[in-house]
């Protein structure tokens, strides 16, 4: 194959992988920014630029500039000593139109990502590295139960089994070759390659669920073809609502230390996740639709008492 053929099929595939990697970076990014829900945001306050800063950089700084008379939510660095407990006393905001100001304990409010100070990109960078690997293994192997032949001609026929491959791959019904082509001197040797994209699809999607589970967004993990006990529901449940603690604590945290300096009402909950009631309707669904009822606890009584703190407000 001619060296500038195979830079070409290289830069292509390269393009493609970066592509599907972006595509899911932007949809788990996108997902980790809508997760939480601000209640009485003074204005000034960019909801989704701050949630894409605790998302980048794992912090951003609160307070009120006398000058513009607004309370800002923005990027900062740390600009002094920390105090007994690794808080930053000395903070410097900026934006990028060259905006910046000089801020302390005393007149400005962390918000952390999370109780541990650090950004979610990192952890979306690696889940979406790994999902785009498990959809390019898909679109190779799919590809390759259509073509999963090699030819071996001569030169002087090479032109002629491109033309020929270039109507195969184009899905054309027909092929025609002339009295010339020798078919004799063509040699077709099969692949084989085995179709493995139905399980590479279900590891995918075990790995999209869990990327969901870090986001403490809902999902059914473990979906089987008998009824799942209430047991096993809640077990599944667990993992979500545990990755919601450490970022909503961290941002009620904040909120209260800024609702006690400037005197607001600021708050923030887990933003409703209507898939809860949904999962659990379906989980229902699963169960009804088995015959063969055991004797257990089944998930029925659960979903009435899920449904009902649903409708009376409470956090399920």
């Amino acid at each position: 194959m001619p060296r500038a053929r195979r830079e070409t099929q290289f830069w292509e595939s390269a393009l493609m992988n970066n592509a599907t990697y972006i595509q899911y970076y932007n949809r788990l990014m996108e997902l980790s920014i809508a997760m939480f829900d601000w209640k009485n945001v003074p204005d000034g306050i960019d909801v989704r630029f701050l949630e894409l800063v605790l998302f980048s950089d794992g912090k951003a700084i609160f307070f009120r500039d006398e000058e513009v008379e607004k309370y800002l939510g923005l990027q900062f660095t740390y600009n002094g000593q920390l105090d007994m407990y690794h808080i930053p006393t000395g903070r410097r905001a900026f934006a990028i139109n060259g905006y910046n100001r000089q801020l302390s304990t005393d007149d400005s409010v962390i918000i952390w990502n999370n109780l541990l100070h650090t950004p979610s990109k990192l952890d979306v960078e690696m889940m979406s590295k790994r999902l785009y690997n498990f959809d390019r293994i898909i679109d190779v192997n799919v590809n390759a139960q259509k073509t999963p032949v090699l030819l071996q001609c001569d030169d002087t026929q090479r032109l002629t089994m491109k033309n020929l491959y270039k109507e195969f791959d184009g899905n054309q019904p027909f092929i025609f070759g002339t009295k010339a082509l020798d078919v004799n001197g063509l040699k077709v040797l099969k692949t084989d390659a085995p179709y493995v994209a139905d399980d590479i699809y279900e590891l995918k999607t075990k790995y999209w669920n869990e990327a969901l589970t870090y986001l403490g967004i809902s999902n059914v993990n473990n979906i089987k073809k008998e009824r799942l006990i209430s047991d096993e529901v809640t077990r599944n449940m667990g993992g979500v609502i545990a990755s919601r603690y450490s970022r909503l604590e961290a941002r009620r945290t904040a909120c209260e230390q800024i609702n006690k300096m400037f005197g607001l009402d600021m708050w923030v909950d887990f933003r409703e996740d209507y898939r809860e009631a949904d999962d659990v309707m379906m989980l229902l669904s699963e169960t009804e639709k088995n015959d063969n009822l055991e004797d257990d606890v089944i998930v029925k009584p659960m979903v009435e008492d899920v449904l009902s703190d649903l409708k009376e407000g409470k956090d399920v």
